[in-house]
């Protein structure tokens, strides 16, 4: 029980560092991403491929996660620079599917279907799986922790007050003399960086990655996540991050409550049951459970 726990603290770690990156680009700028997965299959397959394939230090491979995904976020920041709301969220969806897709098929690189196994990870095979489960907690959460530090300085910084303006009104951002094309791309580079990095906690722990495991309810998870924690708030992101594990999770205790029910109508209820919760906190908190406050600026 005790390494389920943990194993779910990890997960809720990179469900929260998704969380972050997602808002940045929607919560603060403003930019619908429906491709959240895409990069975090991106994060993995990278880092997993360095240090499985070409042998590189594992930090290597988080750095190279990193900077592929947020390569990619800068690429498609400018692609949909003309689009917006339900056609950028269309555009980024088609990313996520172009790149699950892709890893099914490009078997000479990712191994198809059948994965990429004996991803590496500091204390594997050594330690014990408690101890091993209890260190890697600790890694992704002081990464959730100096991720959600730097964006919340980032976010009352002028930087974080421009993707605001940009969020609320682009054009008279632009008549206010910002470069509103390039923030996007800025907040789209950072955001979809530490969606990559998510992906390579991921693949490092879990120890196997293949294309069934990146399927885009994980994007809907993360979004559910950021609505109810609440948009714009890295508190709020990690919260809802957590609450939406918590969730998923301990609704699969609950068969034994209701036996006379078979496995697939339980899957039914369980999703069901999820998403009466997430409405009912919605419902009574509509702008999240820690909503944004802005604080006014004194006139110069």
């Amino acid at each position: 029980m005790e390494n389920y726990l943990l194993a779910m603290a990890v997960f809720a770690g990179c469900y929260a560092l998704m969380a972050l990156g997602l808002n940045l680009i929607f919560g603060l700028a403003g930019m619908v991403n429906l491709g959240l997965v895409g990069f975090f299959a991106v994060g993995a397959y990278a880092s997993a491929l360095l240090t499985v394939k070409l042998h590189l230090p594992m930090l290597a491979g988080w750095a190279a996660a990193i900077a592929l995904a947020s390569l990619l976020g800068a690429a498609m920041a400018l692609i949909t620079a003309r689009l917006r709301g339900d056609y950028l969220a269309i555009v980024t969806l088609g990313f996520s599917e172009v790149i699950r897709l892709a890893a099914s098929n490009e078997i000479w690189l990712t191994n198809g279907t059948d994965g990429i196994s004996a991803i590496p990870a500091p204390g594997r095979g050594v330690l014990s799986p408690l101890l091993f489960n209890l260190q890697f907690v600790v890694i992704v959460w002081a990464v959730v922790g100096l991720a959600a530090w730097a964006l919340a300085r980032l976010s009352a910084a002028p930087f974080g007050r421009v993707l605001r303006a940009i969020r609320e009104d682009d054009m008279i951002a632009a008549v206010a003399g910002k470069r509103v094309l390039a923030f996007k791309v800025q907040a789209f580079a950072l955001g979809a960086g530490l969606l990559g990095l998510a992906g390579a906690l991921y693949a490092h722990f879990n120890a196997y990655i293949a294309p069934d495991g990146f399927q885009p309810l994980i994007t809907i998870y993360v979004v559910l996540a950021l609505t109810a924690g609440g948009t714009g708030t890295m508190r709020g992101a990690v919260l809802g991050a957590v609450l939406v594990i918590a969730l998923t999770e301990s609704t699969r205790f609950f068969g034994g409550v209701i036996p006379w029910l078979k496995p697939v109508q339980f899957a039914a209820l369980r999703e069901a049951a999820i998403g009466i919760a997430l409405i009912l906190v919605l419902y009574y908190r509509p702008d999240g459970i820690i909503p944004e406050r802005i604080t006014p600026q004194e006139p110069a």
